[in-house]
C-alpha cells in the first residue's frame, strides 16, 4: 500500500514506517493493536489530534427503506468468518418469535446464503435483502436498525457508528483488535478465545464453539444496554464553499 499512494505522488504521505517501501518517516506498525488505536497513533505522530472514542457518523435519511428491523447479516469475505446459516436461521426464528421483523442482508454473492438463512427462518422472499442494498442503503438500514446480528465483518462496524445495538461473532481474530468499544453494553462481541484448529477450518473453531443459545443471551444484554445508551453525536462536517 505504501508503494500504490506514492505512485500517486502525493504532496505528503503519511504512513507507518516502512524502509521496504521506501518510507523512513512515521512510527512502527505494530500487530498487537486494536485498529482504532492504530490509526489514532498515526495521525498523533504527525500532530494531528485524534479522539478514539468519536466514532459516531451523522444518521443518514431512511430513504424509503424499512425502519425498525433487526438485520442479519450471515455472510463476511473470509469464509473461516461465516458462522453457519443454519445457526443464523435459528436465531433469526427466535426473534421473529420475539416480535423483531428481520431482514436478511449481504452482497450480491451472498444472496444464496442469505437465503438459505430466511427459508430456515421462515422468512418470505421479500425479507431477502441481499445484493439489493448499495453501501448508502446498507448504511440508512442500520442507522435506522433495531439490531444487527453479524459476524466479524464491515456491517458491524457500522453499527458501532450509528449505536445500533448489535451482536458480533468473532472468530480468528479477537474483538479486542476489531470489536467495538467493551464499554458499551449495547454492543456486544462475542469470541470462544484463540481455540486451535486447521488453518483452513471453515468457519474458524472459535467461531464454531459459539452456539445459538449464546447469541440469543448475547441479544438481550444488547437490548438491556440499549436503555443507557449515550452515543456521542457525530461531529458536523466542516461547511465549504463551491469554487467556480
Amino acid at each position: 500500500s505504501h508503494r500504490m499512494l506514492a505512485d500517486t505522488r502525493p504532496g505528503r504521505l503519511l504512513a507507518f514506517t516502512n524502509p521496504d517501501a521506501g518510507h523512513h518517516d512515521g512510527p512502527d506498525w505494530r500487530a498487537d493493536e486494536h485498529e482504532v488505536d492504530r490509526w489514532c497513533r498515526l495521525l498523533g505522530w504527525y500532530g494531528i489530534p485524534a479522539d478514539r472514542g468519536d466514532l459516531a457518523l451523522r444518521r443518514p435519511a431512511a430513504a424509503g427503506l424499512p425502519t425498525g428491523v433487526s438485520i442479519v447479516h450471515p455472510g463476511a469475505k473470509a469464509a473461516a468468518r461465516r458462522w453457519p446459516p443454519s445457526r443464523f436461521a435459528a436465531v433469526a426464528r427466535e426473534l421473529i418469535r420475539r416480535g423483531h421483523r428481520v431482514v436478511v442482508t449481504g452482497t450480491p454473492g451472498e444472496r444464496e446464503i442469505a437465503a438459505e438463512v430466511a427459508r430456515g427462518a421462515g422468512l418470505p422472499d421479500t425479507a431477502v435483502l441481499a445484493g439489493e442494498t448499495g453501501i448508502g442503503e446498507l448504511a440508512a438500514l442500520v442507522a435506522h436498525g433495531r439490531l444487527v446480528i453479524s459476524g466479524d465483518t464491515g456491517i458491524g462496524h457500522l453499527a458501532t457508528a450509528y449505536g445500533t445495538p448489535s451482536v458480533l461473532l468473532f472468530g480468528p481474530v479477537s474483538p479486542a483488535l476489531w470489536g467495538p468499544p467493551p464499554d458499551r453494553p449495547w454492543h456486544q462481541a462475542l469470541w470462544a478465545g484463540p481455540l486451535a484448529g486447521p488453518a483452513d477450518a471453515v468457519p474458524h473453531p472459535a467461531l464454531a464453539a459459539l452456539d445459538v443459545p449464546d447469541v440469543l443471551a448475547a441479544v438481550d444484554r444488547a437490548e438491556r444496554g440499549r436503555g443507557g445508551r449515550r452515543v456521542p453525536a457525530a461531529r458536523a462536517e466542516r461547511a465549504t464553499t463551491p469554487v467556480g
